[in-house]
């Protein structure tokens, strides 16, 4: 069963038109827009017959709150099913016809693969008799369908007493071509709104998607650690450049290689180089030192005096000559 569908599946190019027709003949409906989330839960039930607790779906859901209860009935068949699609159940109670029509998409997607999208014998009105407000729902279908049958059984009567008539009178050559019905019209401008429509919704999504990118970038630059950096003064020159102009780009470059050359070099302080030179120093005076000390001690008394007598005054202080 296909529960992972990739966006460049061939069931994301199924039209509003095709997925509506196909819901109203599965489920004997009369919709015209949106599906809603009573439907889906009707089309789980008729691929999977018996899962789904009829008795707790609302077709008469008008407020958010009760349509989320419908959406909740959805996902515990999903849990069931161990389906993992994610419902976005506050975009789809919205009633956006572009959110609406990628979850049916999915969702037809789903039920053709399922025993082949065969149906076994369902009876929507029946299961439909179970939910709140599937009576109401079934009365507003009922004279569409009848609208249809007799329609279906007008076309066919209308050849034949055509056929009756035109043996006893001669063809009339002169009969204008019969005018394109207007319901037909208004259908097809009714169909260009609502690709249109859809056209604007995706627009629309791309272009907060993208403004959203560029308010993060902002709010980053403007942190106290990092504004004062060369490349953030120039990520911020294209960001507030309020032309289309192509040198805005090559200013924010300059600005960079301008401030990269005048970056002067880090002097090393001198302290640091004397101190090692210092630090070895005292550690020679202190070994000497020690040296000299354990030297006299070790010398007897007669040494010491011959080293005494080694020592004279000259204009210089006392040294040793």
């Amino acid at each position: 069963m296909a529960t992972h569908i990739g966006m460049m599946d061939a069931a994301y190019f199924v039209g509003r038109g095709e997925i509506l027709a196909w819901i109203n003949s599965t489920l004997q409906l009369n919709l015209s827009k949106a599906a809603p989330g009573a439907v889906q839960c009707q089309l789980m039930d008729a691929v999977h017959p018996g899962l789904v607790p009829m008795h707790k779906v609302n077709f008469d859901a008008k407020n958010e709150y009760e349509m989320i209860q419908n959406y909740k009935v959805l996902q515990d068949v999903f849990n069931k099913l161990k389906i993992t699609k994610h419902i976005e159940v506050n975009k789809l109670v919205k009633g956006r016809p572009l959110d609406n029509l990628e979850f049916m998409q999915w969702m037809k997607r789903y039920c053709d693969s399922v025993n082949g999208g065969v149906l076994n014998s369902y009876n929507a009105l029946e299961r439909r008799d179970a939910c709140k407000g599937g009576k109401e729902a079934n009365k507003r279908a009922a004279p569409t369908q009848a609208s249809s049958k007799s329609s279906t059984v007008a076309s066919k009567a209308h050849p034949s007493h055509n056929t009756r008539r035109n043996d006893g009178n001669p063809p009339n050559v002169s009969q204008k071509p019969p005018k394109p019905a207007s319901a037909a019209a208004g259908q097809a401008y009714d169909e260009k709104i609502t690709e249109l429509k859809l056209f604007v919704d995706s627009l629309e999504k791309e272009r907060d998607f993208y403004f959203a990118k560029l308010r993060d970038i902002e709010i980053l630059c403007q942190s106290p650690e990092i504004e004062k950096l060369p490349i953030v003064n120039a990520i911020q020159k294209i960001l507030y450049a309020t032309e289309d102009d192509p040198s805005v780009v090559a200013e924010a470059q300059a600005m960079l290689a301008q401030q990269t050359q005048q970056l002067p070099l880090s002097p090393i302080p001198e302290t640091l180089e004397e101190q090692p030179k210092q630090d070895t120093q005292k550690r020679k005076s202190i070994t000497t030192l020690e040296v000299d000390m354990a030297a006299h001690t070790t010398l007897s008394p007669r040494q010491r005096l011959s080293d005494v007598s080694d020592v004279h005054y000259c204009r210089s202080p006392l040294t040793n000559c």
